[in-house]
């Protein structure tokens, strides 16, 4: 979790042969966010489903969901790119 918030990786990969294996992983990718804090004491079932989905597709309809507008600062909203999170990272190792 990031403050609080559950979150999931989406990497984009390409498969281009089996034999010999060859799988390409492209630099960029998703994070994306729910855009309710996480609550440990509940389950899926008596929850808010904004709690525990990140899909992009269930959360747009949130009154939660931040939505980034500006692509310089992509580290805000409840969809980052994996740079600004691999930013993010570095910026608490460095504190």
């Amino acid at each position: 979790m990031i403050n609080g918030f559950k979150f999931d990786l989406r990497i984009y990969v390409l498969l281009t042969s089996i034999k010999p294996l060859r799988i390409y992983i492209y630099d960029e990718g998703l994070v994306r966010f729910a855009t309710e804090k996480y609550n440990l004491g509940q389950t899926f079932e008596n929850s808010n489903k904004f709690m525990h989905l990140t899909n992009y597709a269930v959360n747009r309809i949130s009154k939660k969901f931040i939505p980034n507008t500006d692509p310089f600062i992509d580290y805000v909203g409840s969809k980052w790119s994996l740079t600004a999170l691999k930013n993010y990272f570095n910026s608490i190792v460095s504190q």
